[in-house]
């Protein structure tokens, strides 16, 4: 009986061993990553968005063969905990891989709850393809969580009335806005040119000129669109827009102030911050400037709310306070610029 039980408790032991062995580890230099995204954030957030270090940064991290979960409160029946990772300060879970490895998303991935929830794929899996634009990118979609936790931001968006009927989410990605549309796009070819004068123009006086053209052009570019083609565009121009300046800031800010951990410096990848502004900034007045409506679609929206977002920076600083009560329309923003004008250049390091 004693050598039964004792036979007993050795298979258990061994089954124990065997299950304790099948729980995969998160990936080191992907635990070093977020590790340096969750202190990024902790020294930007409230620096660049009020309120923004209050939001939760869930993140579920999609690796080749597992997706691991931290900083949910909510996990779903099938995850299973890893245990406590003290360097992330969180819970660590995971579950076979279900999602695409070079998807970068926020939504409520982790059903039944609604928590806004970061989806995205190992750097070397993702356009990011290293750790410092990778951690730029999470910060971008931590943004996207503090848009969406907004009281009443899903109820705006339905309110434009553009989903036709799709409850998923995915008619933002596959709206049918008129990109082919040879007249539309020669506008918009116009358009960005004017936003890339403007944003790069060096004295007051010629500034307040060219914003008056910007304006009026875009106002016309609006007038060419159908009511819900301009809602659209505006509605991408203040999610995703905006969420690519948000990097631009957080770059800028971290290459000034931040010094990165020990750890995050030590892979084999690291790039600086300095590096990773230069590129932010760069890209999107090249892409502004050379872009077409027709090739990129819905990608044009990246770089042109970014650049109407940092010349608003420069003719009405106090634009982001309206920016969560006053939504969908940059527009609106411009329309208390003409008495808060400096005098100073604007961005003069746009300029290569």
């Amino acid at each position: 009986m004693k050598r039964q039980l004792a036979i007993s408790i050795l298979l258990l032991h061994l089954v124990n061993v065997g299950t304790a062995q099948e729980k995969p580890a998160l990936p080191y230099a992907d635990r070093v990553r977020l590790a340096e995204a969750l202190r990024l954030n902790s020294f930007v957030s409230d620096r660049v968005w009020k309120g923004w270090s209050k939001i939760p940064f869930a993140v579920l991290l999609i690796t080749q063969d597992y997706e691991f979960l931290i900083r949910h409160p909510q996990p779903s029946s099938d995850f299973s905990l890893i245990g406590y990772d003290p360097l992330l300060k969180s819970k660590v879970y995971f579950r076979k891989r279900i999602f695409s490895k070079r998807l970068q998303a926020t939504f409520p991935a982790i059903q039944p709850s609604p928590i806004s929830t970061i989806v995205i794929g190992e750097a070397e899996s993702t356009e990011s393809g290293t750790s410092t634009p990778w951690v730029i990118t999470l910060m971008h979609e931590h943004f996207h969580q503090l848009q969406t936790s907004q009281a009443t931001y899903y109820v705006s968006v339905n309110a434009l009335n553009l989903s036709r009927g799709d409850k998923t989410g995915m008619w933002m990605l596959n709206y049918a806005f008129p990109y082919d549309q040879k007249e539309v796009q020669d506008q918009f070819l116009s358009l960005s040119k004017l936003l890339v004068n403007v944003v790069n123009t060096e004295t007051g006086l010629d500034r307040g000129t060219q914003l008056t053209e910007y304006l009026r052009a875009r106002s016309e570019f609006e007038r060419a669109l159908k009511p819900d083609d301009y809602k659209y565009f505006s509605f991408q121009l203040w999610q995703e827009g905006i969420a690519h300046y948000t990097e631009y800031r957080v770059a800028k800010l971290a290459a000034a102030k931040y010094h990165p951990g020990k750890q995050f410096r030590a892979l084999k990848d690291f790039t600086s911050f300095a590096d990773a502004f230069r590129e932010i900034r760069d890209t999107i007045i090249n892409q502004l400037s050379t872009q077409r409506l027709g090739e990129k679609k819905r990608e044009v929206v990246y770089p042109f709310g970014a650049a109407e977002a940092l010349l608003l920076d420069e003719v009405n600083p106090s634009w982001q306070s309206r920016y969560f009560v006053d939504r969908f329309d940059l527009r609106k923003y411009f329309d208390t610029s003409a008495s808060t004008r400096r005098e100073e250049p604007v961005h003069r390091s746009h300029r290569r």
